[in-house]
Formats: C-alpha cells, sequence, structure tokens
C-alpha cells in the first residue's frame, strides 16, 4: 500500500509575492492519517509551550514538542528548546515529507491544540536557528482549522483550511515578508496535531 495518497494537487504559489506558499492537499489516505493521529495524540509527551513576556516565564494552553537530529536545539521567545530522539513514526512521515518535497529536514516542531480555543497569534518562523530562506514543511492532522497570512507592509490576507492528513510548505523570502496565524475557531472542538518540519543550522 502506498504511504501516501498519488492525489496531490498545487503547483501553483499561493502567494502574490515575496515567498512561496504551497498547498498539497490530503497526502494520507484517512486511515492513515487516523493512525498518525492517535499515535501522536497517545504517545508524543507533550508539554505546554513555555514563553517569556516582559521578564516572566508564562505557559500556553496549547503544548508542544520538539524532536530533531543531535544538535537541533532551537531558541523562541526566548526559551531554548533541548531536541528529543527521533521515534520510528516521526522519521516514516519525515521521510514520506522529503520525498514529496525534495527538501531535507533535520528537526521538527509539533503543536497539540485540544480544541479550536487553542489558537496561535501573528508570527513568522524566523530564528536565527533556522536556514535563511528555508523551507518548512507544515504536515496537519486532527481538526480543520484556519490558517491565516498577513504581508507586514501591505496587510494582504491569504487564508487556507488546512484538511486532516495535509501538507503545506512554506518557502523563499515568505518568513520575512508574511506573518501567519492559526484563529480561535470556537465551533471546533476536536483536536488538531501539527508536525513542522525544519532545518536546523548546525
Amino acid at each position: 500500500m502506498d504511504l501516501f495518497s498519488t492525489d496531490v494537487s498545487s503547483n501553483e504559489n499561493l502567494l502574490p509575492k515575496d515567498g512561496s506558499l504551497y498547498y498539497h492537499g490530503k497526502i494520507f489516505p484517512k486511515e492513515k492519517a487516523d493512525h498518525y493521529l492517535n499515535y501522536l495524540m497517545e504517545t508524543i509527551p507533550w508539554k505546554n509551550d513555555e514563553i517569556i513576556i516582559y521578564g516572566k516565564k508564562l505557559l500556553t494552553k496549547r503544548k508542544v514538542a520538539w524532536y530533531g537530529d543531535r544538535g537541533t536545539d532551537y531558541t523562541y521567545s526566548h526559551i531554548t528548546k533541548q531536541a528529543l530522539t527521533w521515534t520510528s513514526e516521526l522519521l516514516e512521515l519525515k521521510t514520506a515529507i522529503e520525498q514529496i518535497t525534495q527538501h531535507r529536514f533535520n528537526s521538527c516542531l509539533l503543536n497539540l491544540y485540544q480544541n479550536g480555543e487553542e489558537s496561535m497569534g501573528w508570527h513568522s518562523d524566523a530564528e536565527k536557528e533556522l536556514k535563511k530562506d528555508g523551507v518548512i514543511a507544515s504536515l496537519s492532522f486532527g481538526a480543520e482549522r484556519k490558517f491565516v497570512f498577513k504581508h507586514k507592509e501591505t496587510k494582504e490576507k491569504r487564508e487556507l483550511q488546512l484538511e486532516h492528513g495535509s501538507l503545506l510548505l512554506m518557502g523563499g523570502t515568505i518568513q520575512s515578508h508574511w506573518l501567519h496565524s492559526l484563529p480561535p475557531m470556537k465551533r471546533v472542538t476536536k483536536p488538531r496535531v501539527n508536525l513542522s518540519f525544519r532545518t536546523i543550522v548546525i
């Protein structure tokens, strides 16, 4: 059985300028996507994310985990995360994504949103550890959620609905020119897990 569906669409850049954004849609059949969602929910050592605001350490409702090759520590919001060792299932997902995208990744940030009240504010992934203008492959499992992009200067917006088992690619200068967010959707009652595969410069 093929690990991922051949119904992969989109060679179209969804941004009008200043970066690249490609949505492949569902790359896994529902049965396989359900399997990965259950695995991630039950076995990943989820922890509330920590951020520092005005010198105070706060915990977010959203939970996270950081995996990667040796030496791929990652600092954001003034907190440094040490990479956990890849599991066989995460390596399986990484291999599948690398086959589709033809890009190599050495790390992955996992986010767990228990329901639509848990969200992510406007930000860009431009930390100094990340490969400049490198590709970030974002894989979604679980509840369908809206994902929004906003140009930093023109304020122009683009919106996507990220489906269960779908893949989104961000690349080029997108992190320099666009912000992105996962807005709250209170009608969503089921969890969503997002895996963003990245390249840390070691």
